[in-house]
C-alpha cells in the first residue's frame, strides 16, 4: 500500500492545469493528455483519481488501470509544478500507485506481457541472453577486464536495431577517444529502469541486487551508460540498494574527450536536439550533448520551442516503449516532436537515447517525413566528421 506521506500530499493538488503545461505555459507538454484529452489523464487528474481509488470512491477497474499506465513519467509535471511540497512527489505518486495496481493484480494486457517477458527472458524482446554480444560483431571491444569504465549497453542497445546502431557508435568513438573501457556482452542483464516506472519495485530490487553484486564482485567502479533510463536507475535508484558506483551518460564522457579526437572535417548540416526525459529533466544534463554537437565544423544547432526543461517527452518513457499504452495517431507526443522539429528547417533530429531513437524514428514515418527529416544519434553525427 502506498505509504503515508505519499497519501497525505494527495489531496494538497487542487488542479490547477499547469502540469500538462511547458513553463512557458504554451502547448500542451504531458504525453497522456496530448494523446487523450480527458482531465484524467493529466497529473492532476490522475492525483485526484488516486485519492478517490485510495478512500474507496472508486473501484479497481481496466480503465484505471489505462489512466494510472498512461504516465511517460516524463516529469514535466514536476517541472511545471507550482506547488513545492506536491512537485517533487508527483511522479512517485504516479509509480507507488502503480506498485498497488500491479499488487492487486489488474493491470493493462501489455504490461502484464512486459513483466513476464521480463521474468522469462530477462528483457523485453523475449530474445536470448547469448544474443547481447551481437551488437559488437565486428568490433574490436574489449571484455572488461579491470578497465577504467564499465561501458553497459542495457536492453534496447543489445537488441533493438537502432540501439544497436547507437551502440556500434558510441563504442567506435569512445575508442576513437582513447578512454579505457569494456563490456559484459552475454554476461550482462537488464537495469530494470522501466521494471521500476512500472511499479514492480520487487523485481526491479532483485535486478538491482543482481546487477550490484556482481559488478562488485568484478571491482567495476565507474560504469558509462548508453541510455538515459539506466543511467538514472543505477545513479539514483540502485544508491538506495546499496550501490557507491560512479555513473555517467556516455555524453558526460565524451564530451570531455572531444578535444583528444583527430582533426575533423567538416559536417555541413542544420541540426535539432531532443532532449530525453530521463538525461534532461531527470538529471540536468542539458549542456554535455549540444557541446558534442557543436564541435562539429559545419554543423548549425537550432532550437526547438520546446527545449531543454520545457522539451516534450518522445512518449516513450514509464514503459510505453514497450507498453504502447499510448497507442497510435496524430496526438501522440512523438509526432507532435516531429512536426515541432520539422519546424525548425532542421534536416537531422539528434538524439542521445535508444527509446528516443526508436519512437522518433517510427514517428517520422508515421507523418511521412522521411524526405524532409532523419533521426540520427549523437556520435553517428560526430563519426560521419571524423578523418
Amino acid at each position: 500500500m502506498m505509504e503515508k506521506g505519499l497519501v497525505d500530499i494527495l489531496h494538497r493538488c487542487f488542479r490547477c492545469g499547469w502540469c500538462k503545461l511547458p513553463t512557458n505555459y504554451h502547448d500542451i507538454n504531458c504525453p497522456a493528455y496530448l494523446r487523450y484529452r480527458f482531465e484524467s489523464f493529466s497529473a492532476g487528474g490522475r492525483m485526484w483519481l488516486i485519492k478517490a481509488w485510495l478512500d474507496g470512491e472508486i473501484k479497481t477497474s481496466e480503465r484505471l488501470a489505462q489512466v494510472l499506465f498512461s504516465c511517460a513519467t516524463c516529469m514535466n509535471c514536476v517541472e511545471a509544478c507550482a506547488i513545492p511540497h506536491i512537485k517533487d512527489h508527483l511522479v512517485d505518486i504516479f509509480i507507488a500507485a502503480r506498485q498497488d495496481m500491479v499488487e492487486t493484480g489488474i493491470i493493462p494486457p501489455s504490461v502484464r506481457d512486459y513483466f513476464k517477458a521480463m521474468n522469462t527472458n530477462g528483457n523485453p524482446y523475449k530474445m536470448p541472453r547469448a544474443d547481447r554480444k551481437k551488437w559488437a560483431e565486428g568490433l574490436n571491444i574489449p571484455a572488461y577486464t579491470g578497465q577504467e569504465y564499465l561501458l553497459y549497453i542495457g536492453d534496447e542497445a543489445s537488441y533493438d536495431d537502432l540501439g544497436i546502431k547507437m551502440s556500434r557508435s558510441i563504442a567506435h568513438l569512445l575508442n576513437e577517444a582513447g578512454i579505457s573501457f569494456g563490456a559484459l556482452f552475454e554476461d550482462e542483464q537488464g537495469d530494470g529502469n522501466e521494471v521500476h516506472a512500472l511499479g514492480e519495485l520487487g523485481l526491479f530490487a532483485e535486478l538491482a541486487h543482481q546487477n550490484i553484486s556482481d559488478w562488485n564482485r568484478r571491482g567495476i567502479r565507474k560504469i558509462i551508460t548508453i541510455s538515459p533510463h539506466a543511467y538514472h536507475a543505477i545513479k539514483n535508484e540502485y544508491v538506495k540498494h546499496g550501490s557507491t558506483f560512479d555513473v555517467y551518460h556516455y555524453t558526460q564522457v565524451i564530451g570531455t574527450a572531444i578535444l583528444q579526437l583527430p582533426k575533423r572535417r567538416e559536417y555541413p548540416s542544420r541540426v535539432t536536439y531532443h532532449d530525453p526525459c530521463y538525461l534532461g529533466r531527470w538529471n540536468r544534463v542539458y549542456l554535455q550533448p549540444r557541446s558534442i554537437l557543436n564541435s562539429i565544423k559545419g554543423l548549425t544547432l537550432v532550437e526547438m520551442d520546446r527545449s531543454m526543461q520545457n522539451s516534450l517527452c518522445c512518449g516513450g518513457g514509464g514503459g510505453n516503449s514497450f507498453t504502447d499504452i499510448l497507442g497510435t495517431g496524430p496526438d501522440l507526443a512523438g509526432r507532435s516532436r516531429v512536426r515541432e522539429a520539422l519546424s525548425t528547417g532542421a534536416k537531422i533530429i539528434a538524439v542521445a537515447c535508444p527509446q528516443c531513437y526508436r519512437m522518433l524514428d517510427d514517428a517520422v514515418k508515421a507523418e511521412n517525413a522521411q524526405e524532409q527529416i532523419r533521426v540520427m544519434e549523437i556520435t553517428e553525427i560526430m563519426n560521419l566528421a571524423l578523418p
